[in-house]
């Protein structure tokens, strides 16, 4: 099992996330998806420099390399409220971008993040977290349910909306 440390994304941190999106983002067109295609023109519509700056990012390294990245708000954001309609937003974490530098890729560090973001980290007044995924991505889809997240619907944008109470 890999072991990995975690902690709030910090400035300094800021490029080599943004890197490791970028990255995310061709693995994903090499595989066929136009999931996160948007990173590879430069948009950005999680403004993750502003989220790192409010401290909603979370990175987690496996010796000293940056192994993956999260992004839990506490408060939805204007796609969240879009998708999500005007329910459940007090007691509800967003998690968005989760992404694995793709040289531990299939080791379970995807798992092992989702976890962490469950039981590792607290949110007072918080009991459960929501998600989105591309509808028309399967592996995605069935590992967010395999992970316990009930399936709530899709939006009319095409995204698949999950939660899970903690």
């Amino acid at each position: 099992m890999i072991e990995f440390t975690a902690s709030k994304a910090q400035l300094e941190d800021t490029d080599a996330v943004k890197r490791l999106l970028v990255r995310t983002a061709e693995w994903l067109k090499s595989k066929g998806s136009t999931q996160w295609s948007g990173l590879l023109h430069g948009e950005d519509y999680h403004d993750t420099a502003g989220a790192i700056r409010r401290g909603d990012v979370y990175v987690f390294h496996v010796g000293g390399v940056l192994a993956g990245t999260v992004i839990l708000l506490q408060q939805p954001s204007a796609w969240d409220r879009d998708l999500w309609g005007d329910e459940g937003h007090e007691p509800s974490i967003y998690l968005h971008r989760l992404a694995i530098n793709r040289e531990l890729g299939g080791t379970g560090l995807g798992t092992r993040i989702m976890r962490w973001a469950e039981t590792g980290i607290r949110f007072p007044g918080k009991d459960r977290i929501r998600l989105d995924c591309i509808a028309d991505n399967p592996v995605l889809n069935r590992f967010y349910s395999g992970l316990g997240y009930e399936f709530k619907g899709t939006a009319p944008t095409g995204f698949n909306l999950y939660e899970k109470k903690l």
